[in-house]
């Protein structure tokens, strides 16, 4: 099996990449495109940036100002969105086949022309930080997570967060937000993707007449990040609030990605993690959920999608009479049954099936292709790193399991709790419950 074998890719002398996946099943297209910049790429000191400037690209040009691009899409039926991660910004629009060469012309434009003011970025910046308070401040899940982050990179700046610290955030202005977008769009720094009833010949055509007349007007350079250096020891941090519905324990390790890691080892974390955790017959979920009941939910994956190096993680949460100490003791009993006889050829081969039927489901969704392929391409990974993928997960043995579990799995984890917060007086608290009940 190959992953969207009918896919075509060229570039444009400004160095553009521009990637065809004709899918003529509906006249529809989805029009991408991708730069090779996000949160890990920000200047020191101005977390948040690349996120920000997400916000603002969708403000106006000179020719298209005022929020005249989202409601040119929304006129025509179309959808938009964009969204912001470590390693890169995309930004796409899903609309009839006939409004294609308009999302190029639009697209193109603001990649050279936008336009900011003082009087436009105060209140964007106003904007990100009530996101923040909102979707962090206000969420324990998120705070533990943002909290984990930082604990796990130390060095690396993937420890900072996307949408930034915010003190940061405070401090961006026009003048951040045009030097990160002068540094980082340009053509040569971008990868457009169109998936759907198209034409590759005719994009080439309409790639030319948009993209390509954008001069590459910076030179972004290699990208290199500081390195993590290894676990000197385990590293913990709980997060406790009253609004903790459902407690949960978490062990995450550093371990190679899909660009960082060599042979068939992130194709062996993959698999590793569908034993371990993903799926009713996954070996966490069977043991601590089934067999023993004493987890609500169990599991475990593989974020291997970075540019750097990627995380593995194990979790639970407990069922009542059960406690987050209870959680991490079955963990590591099940963690050691694996480590210390491996696994057998039949589990692997149940995750490689269900692995690769996922993939071919999958590209069913128009969408879907060109999130794959964009995020592969800015992450360091080639087109023919993707459409082999299925090949490179058959190719995975129980020996290569074992070997990658014992490689990055014995070492230090950092964890991370999140606890329900028990009032000091809990009588208090009740007897103002039942009052507040009486009155209303």
């Amino acid at each position: 099996m190959v992953i969207a074998p009918n896919l075509e890719s060229f570039t444009l002398g400004n160095g553009l990449q521009v990637v065809v996946i004709p899918d003529r099943r509906a006249p529809v297209v989805t029009h991408m495109i991708w730069y090779k910049v996000g949160s890990a790429d920000e200047p020191e000191g101005q977390s948040g940036v690349a996120h920000f400037l997400e916000h603002l690209m969708f403000k106006g040009t000179s020719t298209y100002p005022d929020g005249a691009f989202s409601k040119m899409v929304a006129e025509r039926g179309g959808q938009e969105n964009a969204f912001t991660s470590a390693d890169y910004t995309a930004y796409f629009q899903r609309v009839a086949k006939e409004h294609l060469p308009l999302m190029m012309k639009l697209e193109a434009d603001r990649m050279e022309n936008l336009v900011l003011t003082d009087e436009i970025v105060a209140p964007e910046r106003d904007v990100v930080l009530e996101e923040r308070r909102m979707r962090v401040d206000s969420e324990p899940g998120s705070r533990l997570r943002e909290a984990l982050n930082a604990i796990t990179f130390v060095n690396h700046p993937y420890g900072s967060p996307v949408i930034g610290w915010q003190s940061e955030i405070e401090a961006l202005n026009k003048d951040s937000a045009i030097a990160f977008y002068d540094r980082f769009y340009t053509p040569n720094n971008a990868v457009v993707v169109i998936a759907g009833d198209v034409d590759v010949e005719a994009v080439r055509k309409l790639a030319a007449e948009t993209y390509g007349k954008i001069a590459r007007r910076a030179e972004p350079g290699e990208r290199i990040r500081p390195a993590e250096p290894p676990l000197a020891g385990e590293r913990r941090i709980a997060v406790s609030d009253p609004r903790v519905r459902q407690e949960t324990v978490s062990k995450t390790w550093i371990v190679p990605s899909q660009s960082t890691g060599a042979g068939r080892t992130p194709e062996a974390l993959d698999v590793l993690a569908y034993i371990l955790g993903e799926g009713p017959s996954s070996r966490l979920h069977k043991s601590l959920v089934l067999d023993r009941e004493a987890a609500i939910s169990a599991g475990a994956y593989y974020q291997g999608g970075a540019l750097d190096n990627g995380r593995f993680g194990l979790y639970a949460a407990p069922r009542p009479g059960y406690t987050l100490e209870d959680m991490e003791r079955l963990i590591t009993i099940e963690l050691r049954k694996l480590l210390d006889a491996g696994v057998s050829q039949e589990e692997v081969d149940r995750a490689q099936n269900s692995m690769i039927a996922s993939a071919i489901y999958a590209q069913d969704s128009q969408s879907g292709l060109a999130r794959l392929f964009g995020g592969a391409l800015t992450t360091g990974q080639s087109i023919e790193n993707v459409q082999s993928w299925p090949a490179q997960v058959n190719a995975v043995t129980p020996e290569d399991v074992l070997e990658v579990a014992r490689s990055y799995l014995t070492g230090f984890p950092v964890t991370g709790e999140l606890r329900i917060e028990v009032p000091s007086d809990p009588a208090a608290t009740l007897t103002e419950t039942s009052e507040l009940k009486d009155k209303s």
